[in-house]
């Protein structure tokens, strides 16, 4: 498969190649989560996949308990169903564990471990509570230990969510935790099988390798389940004779099918999600340089490809969302873009009076 029948497969499957009319619960299974390490910016990712997206459904998911915001693929935040939460959960122990320990381990050395989560959930379950203010709960108990170092493995131990307001649209509010237990009132699945994990990542975002599925997840020695899926999945090569693995019946739209301009938020998974991305990022993006712990860029899709960022921002009422293009572009994808762009500005800033595009030089 060619880059560009790659780039068409994933941008269809990821919902980018039309807006779709999914319900925002079902685009959210679909896609195994959003990652949502802020509080609002993956309202956006909705936005462009859907068709007359209301961000109230979204609020109303997470306020009814049907989906919530935790870590989970890569240890990092996303938003998933409460029927996800419970079943993903328990497949990402490992890669949360596993970045808990590498940086706050020593901060809790001779602490037993089922103590500490007893008392950790304990604490949560009673009301939820920052990191902050859980970890001095339990710096009362374990004094001369990090209290960040405390809260963050309790975080490892007992899978959280992010309760509400935090990540409701227009509302504002701490990050508190309690248990996935506790808010959702059922116990996390224990037989909820990696198979099935990986058969939805290629639904989602395949073609894919085993490390492209291990990049997405944070999970190893994904080649062995892969392997035992193998006679349920079809196989491809890409340019650089790297194995792709796929769903038979899976679209893999023809190469020449025209892609609209979207606009992708900060931490879109489709950015996120492969081992090797140039499925979607340039050379041109590359070449940008940005700082690799530095703010995340917002990026725009042309022709299916990164081709430059955007930034929004509100000054005396006006809400002007900027795009830098990495090279000039023709004046066809311009227009496509100010188009895009100004119902992005209104639908991010709803309360400004005008609404406008420019462009910076590439």
């Amino acid at each position: 498969m060619g880059r560009r029948a790659l780039n068409r497969a994933t941008l269809d499957r990821q919902l980018l190649l039309r807006r779709h009319t999914l319900s925002a619960h079902d685009a959210i299974e679909h896609l195994v989560g959003l990652q949502a390490q802020t509080p609002h910016t993956w309202y956006t990712g909705l936005w462009s996949r859907l068709s007359g997206f209301d961000p109230a459904e979204v609020s109303a998911l997470l306020t009814e308990r049907r989906a919530v915001r935790m870590a989970l693929m890569r240890s990092t935040i996303h938003l998933v169903s409460a029927r996800d939460a419970l079943a993903l959960r328990p497949l990402m122990q490992p890669v949360i564990e596993r970045s808990t320990r590498a940086v706050f381990g020593k901060g809790v050395a001779g602490v037993e471990p089922g103590e500490l989560a007893a008392a950790g959930r304990a604490a949560m379950e009673e009301k939820p509570r920052t990191f902050s203010e859980l970890g001095k709960v339990l710096g009362e108990r374990w004094p001369g230990h990090d209290p960040a170092a405390l809260a963050q493995t309790v975080r490892a131990s007992v899978p959280m969510v992010q309760v509400p307001p935090r990540g409701v649209w227009g509302a504002a509010g701490a990050a508190r935790h309690t248990s996935a237990e506790a808010w959702l009132g059922e116990p996390l699945r224990g037989d909820y099988p990696v198979e099935e994990m990986v058969t939805r990542y290629l639904a989602a975002f395949g073609p894919a390798t085993v490390r492209d599925v291990q990049t997405w997840s944070g999970l190893t020695r994904l080649a062995e389940v892969v392997e035992r899926l193998r006679p349920r999945l079809v196989g491809f090569r890409d340019e650089n004779g790297a194995e792709l693995f796929d769903l038979p019946q899976a679209p893999r739209p023809d190469p020449d099918t025209p892609a609209p301009v979207r606009f992708l938020y900060d931490f879109d998974n489709l950015l996120l999600s492969h081992a090797d991305r140039s499925r979607v990022v340039t050379d041109a993006f590359r070449q940008q340089k940005f700082a690799p712990h530095g703010p995340v860029p917002r990026l725009v899709l042309v022709d299916g490809f990164t081709a430059a960022t955007w930034t929004l921002a509100v000054q005396d009422e006006t809400a002007t969302l900027l795009v830098r293009p990495f090279a000039p572009l023709p004046a066809a994808d311009r227009d496509a873009l100010a188009e895009e762009g100004a119902a992005l500005a209104a639908f991010a800033a709803p309360k400004a009076k005008a609404h406008r595009v420019e462009f910076s030089r590439a």
